[in-house]
C-alpha cells in the first residue's frame, strides 16, 4: 500500500514537471561555471560604466573650471558696466542742472544706448570725453550682454556632465546589484563552492602575475619606472574610482604608476587615449599604454611578450594578463596604444 503511495506521488510529481515545462535539467543545480560566467559578465559591465562615469566627471571638472571663469568674467564686466553707467549718470544730473537734457543723453537713457551712437550727429551736444564714455558704455554693455549668454550656455553643460556622471554611476551600481542578486539566488553550499572556484582561479591568477614581474626590471626610462610601480600592486583589489594605495580601478593605476615616472594623466581611460604619441600594434613597448572598447572603457600597461598589467574589474585584483594574437580583453576589443 505503501508503495503505491509513494508511487503515485512521484508519477504526480513527474506529471506536474511536464505540464510546467520542467525537465530534469532545469530542475538541477545550476551550473555554477555558467554562473560565475554571468556574474564576471555583469561585473565587467559595471567596470565600463564606472570609466564612463570616471570621463563624465573629468568632463564636469572641466566645465565647472571654464564655468568659474566665464563668470569670474561677467562679473568683472558687470562692474565695468555698472561703473560706466554711474559716470553718466552723472553727466546727465550735471547737464540737467545747467538747462535740462540734451538730445543725445535722451537717446541714451531711452534704454538703447544704440540708437544714441546710431545718430552721430548729436555726438556734438557733448563733450568728446562724453562720447567716449558712451561708446566705452554701449561696448561694455554689449560684452555683458554675450558673456551672459556664455553662462547660461556652460550652466546647461555643467548640469548635463553631471547628470551623465550620475546616470554611468548608478547603471555600475546597478550591475553590481544584479551580480550579487545572482549569487544570493544559489543554495549555500553552491554560493560557498562558486566562492571557492572564483578564489581558486584568483590565486592561480596572482602566482602567474607574481612570476612574471621580473620581466619588467629590464625596461628603462619612465616606462620601466611606471610599469614597476604597477606591478608592485598585483593583488591589490579593484574598487570603483579608487586611485590607490591599497584599491585601484584601472585608470587610477595608470594614472598614479606614470605619476611615479613624472607624466600627469587623467584619472579617466578616455582621457588617457588622448595623450601621448600614438602607437601601432605591431610597435608596442614595454611601458606604453594599452586601450580597450569603443568608447574606451579600459586601460591596462604593456609589458612585452603579449602581457599586460591591469586592475581588471570588480571581484577580481590587480595583474598581468597574457594576450592571444587579436591583443582583445574578453568581449573589450583592443582599440590602441599611447607611448609617454
Amino acid at each position: 500500500m505503501k508503495q503505491r503511495y509513494w508511487r503515485s506521488i512521484q508519477i504526480t510529481g513527474i506529471s506536474l514537471a511536464l505540464i510546467l515545462g520542467l525537465t530534469p535539467q532545469s530542475l538541477a543545480a545550476p551550473n555554477l561555471k555558467d554562473v560565475q560566467a554571468k556574474v564576471e559578465a555583469l561585473q565587467e559591465e559595471a567596470a565600463m560604466a564606472a570609466e564612463n562615469a570616471q570621463a563624465a566627471k573629468i568632463q564636469l571638472a572641466s566645465l565647472t573650471r571654464t564655468l568659474a571663469s566665464v563668470q569670474q568674467k561677467a562679473a568683472v564686466q558687470k562692474g565695468n558696466v555698472d561703473s560706466l553707467s554711474k559716470s553718466l549718470s552723472a553727466i546727465a544730473v550735471t547737464q540737467f542742472k545747467s538747462g535740462g537734457l540734451s538730445q543725445s543723453l535722451e537717446l541714451l537713457f531711452s534704454s538703447n544706448p544704440q540708437l544714441y551712437l546710431s545718430t552721430a550727429g548729436s555726438l556734438e551736444a557733448i563733450t568728446r570725453k562724453k562720447a567716449i564714455q558712451l561708446r566705452q558704455f554701449s561696448v561694455a554693455q554689449q560684452r555683458l550682454t554675450a558673456t551672459t549668454f556664455t553662462v547660461n550656455d556652460k550652466l546647461t553643460l555643467v548640469a548635463k556632465a553631471k547628470a551623465k556622471y550620475e546616470a554611468e554611476m548608478k547603471s555600475a551600481q546597478t550591475k553590481l546589484d544584479e551580480a550579487q542578486a545572482l549569487l544570493d539566488s544559489l543554495q549555500a553550499a553552491e554560493r560557498e563552492r562558486l566562492l571557492k572556484l572564483q578564489q581558486q582561479q584568483e590565486d592561480a591568477d596572482q602566482a602567474s602575475s607574481l612570476a612574471q614581474v621580473a620581466l619588467a626590471n629590464n625596461v628603462s626610462g619612465r616606462a620601466g619606472i611606471a610599469l614597476r610601480y604597477a606591478l608592485k600592486q598585483i593583488g591589490d583589489k579593484y574598487v570603483f574610482g579608487a586611485a590607490g594605495p591599497v584599491y585601484w580601478d584601472c585608470s587610477g593605476l595608470t594614472m598614479r604608476a606614470f605619476e611615479a615616472a613624472g607624466v600627469s594623466l587623467p584619472h579617466s581611460a578616455r582621457a588617457q587615449s588622448r595623450m601621448g604619441k600614438s602607437v601601432a600594434k605591431g610597435a608596442l613597448m614595454p611601458g606604453d599604454l594599452m586601450f580597450f572598447g569603443s568608447p574606451v572603457s579600459h586601460v591596462g600597461i604593456y609589458m612585452g611578450g603579449g602581457r599586460m598589467v591591469h586592475a581588471p574589474r570588480p571581484g577580481s585584483r590587480v595583474k598581468v594578463v597574457q594576450f592571444d594574437n587579436s591583443y582583445d580583453l574578453g568581449r573589450k576589443r583592443f582599440v590602441g596604444a599611447r607611448r609617454f
